[in-house]
């Protein structure tokens, strides 16, 4: 059976030898005994760990070489760190910081310009939320984090989704085989849509009766379009308590409004 032939960087991936663990110990303890001759064939032979990560980018990103070099950079750290007394497979401390590398590469060249600050924040989130995680054998909720951090819940939740990478209006979602439905085709036209100045005021006054997690969800919901499950997640709350809050919000808006 032929062999598909994919070149990124010049590389031929039919090509490509995949190490067994064996072969991986062996390389690592003569890599650690200061034989540095061996650290390429360590690269070598984990670079379809580098490909099997950037396959869920393949449609997010034009040069996909620059991607590779990146991820080859995350393999590279993660074979100068590893310890074989960690006792755990390699691709399962690699996966990590390949992908890490990744992700920055991809939001400090993201066409969507996130100002300094808010990323500054979002990295000593994202650090303190690893902390915990470990800490607690389980994932921080917003409300913990804002605690920790001193700051506001609705800050968390902003400098979190600021990393979360763009998505293309084009962007395929739906493929049967026929005609192909993109991410623009499901945007709603609100252009032709006129609010009076007093339907404006009417709903402002009636965001600001809301509790505070009541309006969050309710903004997030229908100006963000994000679902209960993601704000479950978000809050670390449950599904239904998220729909409590929507609901109470509603109501209490209608009361004001009608």
């Amino acid at each position: 059976m032929a062999r598909h032939k994919v070149e990124i960087c010049g590389v031929n991936t039919a090509d490509i030898k995949v190490l067994t663990n064996e072969e991986m110990t062996s390389l690592f303890q003569q890599l650690r005994s200061g034989d540095l001759s061996v650290k390429d064939k360590l690269i070598e032979g984990n670079l379809k760990l580098v490909l099997s990560i950037l396959k869920k980018y393949n449609n997010r990103i034009d040069n996909m070489d620059d991607l590779f070099q990146v991820g080859c950079i995350g393999l590279i750290k993660a074979i100068d760190n590893f310890d074989l007394s960690y006792d755990v497979k390699f691709s399962t401390y690699a996966v990590p910081m390949i992908l890490g590398e990744v992700k920055r590469y991809l939001r400090d060249n993201n066409s969507v310009r996130i100002a300094r600050s808010i990323k500054d924040l979002a990295y000593k989130i994202s650090k303190m939320k690893e902390e915990l995680t470990s800490e607690l054998g389980r994932e921080p909720s917003v409300s913990l984090l804002s605690e920790k951090l001193g700051i506001e819940e609705y800050e968390v939740v902003l400098a979190l989704d600021s990393l979360k990478e763009t998505t293309s209006m084009f962007e395929p979602i739906y493929n049967d085989g026929g005609d192909i439905i993109y991410l623009c085709d499901q945007l709603e036209d609100k252009s032709g849509k006129n609010y009076s100045w007093e339907e404006r005021l009417s709903l402002k006054e009636a965001m600001a009766l809301l509790k505070e997690k009541e309006r969050y969800v309710i903004q997030s919901r229908y100006l963000y379009g994000k679902t209960q499950m993601e704000l479950s997640e978000e809050l670390g709350i449950s599904q239904a308590q998220i729909s409590r809050l929507e609901k109470n919000g509603i109501e209490q808006m209608k009361k004001k409004i009608l």
